[in-house]
């Protein structure tokens, strides 16, 4: 009897373990639990070079959502990115979204700029302000081959 019990317990230990594993897993990724607490907002932009899927969303410097899924729109040939936003964020029709780079050579991530707007874009809605990123290649290129002037209009 007494060898059961302590299988028993030794059992229980385990299962108690795994369940702390997997919940830890879940927290420390960052991971929702069904659905979460969020909601999903397009954008159009010319260009997405180097945005990756899981990138931040940022107002003002906070983050408040993820990028979830990007894809190509191939009949307007841009580039489609679906964004999860925290539900207690509200974005106006009006707001911009940006794709902006964390210093000088770090990830890229989506800045939203705010508009005056009282309109509310709806879960699922599309954000028709936006701008791609400087592509920092050919500003480089433009400079070393000749392609900038300068404030005067000569090279």
């Amino acid at each position: 009897m007494k060898k059961g019990t302590v299988e028993a317990a030794v059992g229980m230990f385990v299962v108690l373990g795994l369940l702390c594993v997997g919940y830890l897993t879940i927290k420390l990724g960052k991971m929702d639990w069904i659905g979460g607490n969020f909601y999903t907002v397009n954008a159009r932009f010319q260009s997405v070079s180097g945005l990756k899927e899981g990138a931040e969303v940022v107002i003002a410097g906070v983050v408040v959502g993820k990028v979830d899924h990007i894809r190509l729109d191939r009949d307007r040939m841009e580039a489609v990115v679906e964004m999860r936003i925290q539900r207690e964020v509200s974005l106006s029709d009006d707001v911009i979204a940006s794709v902006k780079t964390a210093g000088l050579i770090g990830d890229k991530y989506i800045r939203m700029t705010p508009g005056g707007s009282e309109e509310i874009i709806p879960p699922g809605g599309m954000i028709i302000e936006t701008e791609s990123p400087i592509d920092i290649e050919e500003l480089v290129g433009k400079y070393v081959f000749g392609g900038v002037t300068g404030p005067s209009g000569q090279d």
